[in-house]
């Protein structure tokens, strides 16, 4: 997903967007504690994704929450 869809999501699909993350991420360190992870590589981007979703998601909160000029 790129950044631009990802700034078109309202906070209440991000947040979904956030669970699904951390629930693969999850998924893909027990897989690598169990030595059946095929792709490694798919955790770092996962990481990442996380990172990105949360930065946007703190980004519309501050938004939301500033006074208006």
């Amino acid at each position: 997903m790129t950044v631009e869809e990802m700034r078109g999501k309202t906070v209440e699909e991000l947040r979904e967007e956030l669970v699904t993350l951390k629930k693969e991420q999850f998924n893909l360190r027990f897989q690598a504690a169990g030595s059946t992870l095929e792709n490694t590589s798919r955790v770092r981007v996962v990481r990442r994704d996380v990172a990105r979703v949360l930065t946007i998601l703190n980004e519309k909160v501050r938004e939301a929450a500033s006074p208006a000029a």
